[in-house]
């Protein structure tokens, strides 16, 4: 049966417009960007299908377009659309630290940095630059591959917050193993890093260690104190 057919309150786009996105099940959602199913099924089977086959949805937002060739129904178009949704939200998240205080919502930076590395193939080490009211003045990934304090300069890091006037930093970086435990080398850095901005006046807020499905916080440790 189409979607068409179904009772209003059960099609994905009007349940969305009468209760709201949370509603939708994942592969609710993903027939929305799908929107045509095939012959015999519905978009939304196809998405429930996808979705089996990907091992949910995370994994299948994941996917690149080589690894699409494989799911029928999903073509080229439609990873434009699911890329440039994924970038909005980021987009999103960015405007609204640049917006306000960056500090005062700890879970923003937080849900930020892990959608901006957490499902990287490699170690990214990323820096956000703050202003005096810890509002967000440049953002980027400063070094890639195994962080330690031999392949993170501590003094480029420096003249990079120089650069940008900053007042205050946070730092992130992500464990591809997906194991969020800070190793000796991590706290290594932190501490040279804490030192090192502290010596020209710029203040390491944090340094998030993120995995699959933890983010560490330094701060929250105590370790920046």
């Amino acid at each position: 049966m189409s979607i068409k057919q179904w009772p209003a309150s059960e099609r994905p786009r009007e349940k969305l417009l009468s209760k709201g996105p949370q509603s939708l099940g994942d592969a609710e959602l993903l027939a929305i960007f799908i929107r045509t199913g095939l012959p015999g099924k519905s978009a939304i089977e196809v998405a429930r299908e996808a979705l089996v086959k990907a091992g949910g949805l995370r994994s299948f937002l994941n996917l690149n377009l080589a690894d699409l060739s494989g799911f029928k129904g999903i073509g080229p178009a439609k990873y434009v659309q699911l890329q440039a949704g994924l970038e909005l939200g980021r987009r999103y998240l960015m405007e609204k630290f640049h917006k306000g205080d960056a500090i005062s919502s700890p879970q923003m930076s937080r849900d930020y940095l892990t959608l901006c590395l957490r499902d990287k193939p490699y170690e990214s080490f990323f820096a956000m630059f703050l202003d005096s009211k810890n509002r967000v003045i440049h953002h980027q990934e400063l070094f890639r591959g195994t962080i330690d304090t031999a392949s993170v300069p501590v003094r480029e890091v420096v003249k990079e917050a120089l650069k940008y006037n900053a007042a205050a930093m946070i730092v992130a970086h992500n464990h591809p193993s997906g194991v969020a435990e800070p190793s000796a080398a991590d706290k290594s850095l932190t501490e040279a890093l804490y030192l090192a901005l502290g010596m020209v006046g710029v203040k390491l807020l944090d340094h998030f260690v993120i995995g699959d499905a933890e983010v560490v916080s330094f701060a929250e440790m105590g370790a920046l104190d």
